[in-house]
């Protein structure tokens, strides 16, 4: 099986638990205004790659993720080359390695089944609380994401909630306090990620002469965004 890889990070630290093998996939649906991965978005690009040499690649730095790491799967959109993933996860499973697929939720439920029966970790990306927000602003679906959230709920694989915190779009009181309440809504929910609105991408978008929306927003401080959610009561997940 083949996918269009975009790019692979050998030891990542942040896209999931432990140091991780992190693979970017190619091709992605959504057009989010604070994108950071615009050269994700094309379906053709990206470097054709057998789903068993990948395997080989990461199997070289299983030494260092050990039992605590793993491989996560991101984008791009990994469940629109969903056959791909569902069969590179497999593989990983067999050899004991921990899989993760951060994902918005943007495929058919069917589609998104094949990988999440080989998952052992969702990281779900909310981008609004609201349909009229995911319309507007990333030309995606509230109601497809929700779905696909109750399905990961109803296999039982842990979750963890991703938020990033734009201004002016979704950094008001009312919008963080209704994400909190739809992540916690969850059982399976494990961990709520914050994360502060940055502005790193902007050479991106002027290397491909697209227009960034957000280019003249300030980036977010990562300590006073804490500081906030902590005022709100909404920084950690309660205990289950």
């Amino acid at each position: 099986m083949t996918g269009r890889i975009h790019s692979v990070q050998s030891l990542g630290a942040v896209d999931g638990p432990g140091l991780r093998y992190v693979v970017f996939m190619q091709g992605c649906p959504l057009r989010c205004a604070y994108c950071h991965n615009p050269d994700t978005w094309d379906f053709a690009e990206g470097t054709v790659q057998e789903s068993a040499d990948l395997v080989k690649k990461i199997l070289r730095f299983q030494p260092y993720f050990k039992n605590t790491g793993g491989v996560t799967v991101t984008g791009g959109e990994p469940l629109m080359q969903a056959d791909f993933v569902a069969e590179l996860f497999e593989t990983l499973q067999q050899q004991g390695i921990h899989t993760a697929l951060d994902t918005s939720g943007a495929a058919p439920l069917q589609q998104a089944e094949k990988v999440l029966q080989h998952t052992n970790l969702v990281l779900a990306d909310l981008k609004f609380p609201t349909e009229q927000g995911y319309q507007t602003h990333c030309k995606g679906s509230f109601e497809k994401t929700m779905q696909f959230l109750k399905k990961v709920k109803e296999m039982g694989i842990p979750l963890w909630i991703r938020h990033v915190v734009a201004p002016g779009l979704t950094d008001s009181d009312s919008s963080l306090t209704k994400i909190y309440e739809i992540a916690t809504s969850f059982s399976n929910l494990e961990k709520i990620e914050w994360l502060p609105y940055k502005n790193l991408c902007i050479e991106k978008y002027q290397r491909m002469k697209i227009d960034f929306p957000m280019q003249d927003t300030q980036p977010i401080d990562a300590t006073e965004l804490e500081n906030r959610l902590k005022g709100l009561g909404i920084w950690q997940v309660p205990s289950q």
